[in-house]
């Protein structure tokens, strides 16, 4: 790795370690070789999402610098990098390395960007879109970092980045509903007599419990689902996987115990619990490097 390159990965890792949470946690279990892709992914991730999110310029110019993004990016596919952009320079170095797919990264923009009108979905085909494309796309190209080789380990991959994204939106229901984004489907509101602001209000308590539990029963039918991917990626990058998906599958259990979590507070696992699925995930990789 020469210095431009160490020092551009170096940039992403940082950025990664200040912002990405329970992402955090699994990406430190990945093989060295193979870390510093996941890094360059998540810093152009957290770029694109902070785009999305500007407050500050006007619709026109916000829309003028996510063009310059997108045209950035295609760049970094065709190894003509800006030097002067340490996550570009680290993602073209990536998509050499592990054949990342242009497509996909253009799907997650599409994701990202198309979200920059408070979101309202009508059905769960619509919902089931918007996953796909901020977090579906994600799965597939962590999939082309850690390696596989079955041919059902893409579509798994989707399945397992859906039921992410699906814990994400139970886990910030409320601080959605303030922000007017209504991403779980009208149609299932309207199914259980209930509409966005009584659930926020949790205006029937039974009802209410009973439309999340329907909502984490849908996620975890995705966790199901995808179950055979972690035996189809390369061994060494399992426990990643492994401890990313225990941790959010642990907050969607959380949710299931106790579904006003979803509007009157944060379900989270608690410091201890992370430490024991990181160090249980340290003995697999241990195991799995033996």
């Amino acid at each position: 790795m020469n210095q431009a390159l160490a020092e551009a990965v170096r940039a992403c890792e940082a950025i990664t370690r200040s912002r990405a949470r329970n992402f955090w946690w699994g990406l430190r279990l990945t093989p060295l070789d193979r870390r510093w892709a996941m890094y360059a992914v998540y810093a152009w991730m957290r770029q694109a999402d902070d785009l999305a999110d500007e407050a500050g310029p006007d619709r026109a110019e916000r829309e003028r610098r996510m063009q310059a993004f997108r045209a950035d990016t295609d760049a970094a596919f065709e190894g003509r990098a800006d030097a002067g952009q340490p996550c570009m320079v680290a993602l073209s170095e990536a998509v050499r390395r592990f054949d990342l797919q242009r497509g996909e990264f253009h799907d997650m923009l599409e994701g990202q960007w198309g979200d920059l009108e408070p979101a309202r979905f009508e059905s769960w085909e619509e919902l089931r879109t918007f996953c796909y494309r901020v977090a579906g796309t994600v799965g597939l190209v962590c999939i082309r970092v850690w390696g596989f080789r079955d041919p059902e380990a893409p579509r798994l991959a989707v399945e397992r980045g859906i039921a992410f994204q699906l814990t994400n939106i139970l886990r910030d229901l409320r601080e959605d509903l303030d922000g007017g984004r209504c991403y779980l489907p009208l149609g299932d509101y309207l199914a259980m007599e209930l509409s966005p602001e009584a659930v926020k209000g949790w205006e029937n308590s039974d009802r209410c419990a009973e439309f999340v539990q329907a909502q984490c029963r849908r996620a975890e039918a995705h966790y199901r689902r995808s179950e055979p991917l972690d035996g189809m990626i390369d061994p060494d990058c399992r426990p990643t996987l492994w401890a990313m998906t225990s941790i959010y599958r642990g907050i969607l259990e959380r949710l299931q115990r106790d579904p006003r979590l979803a509007v009157a507070g944060r379900a989270r696992l608690p410091g201890w619990r992370k430490a024991m699925i990181a160090w249980r995930a340290g003995r697999m990789r241990r195991g799995a490097v033996a």
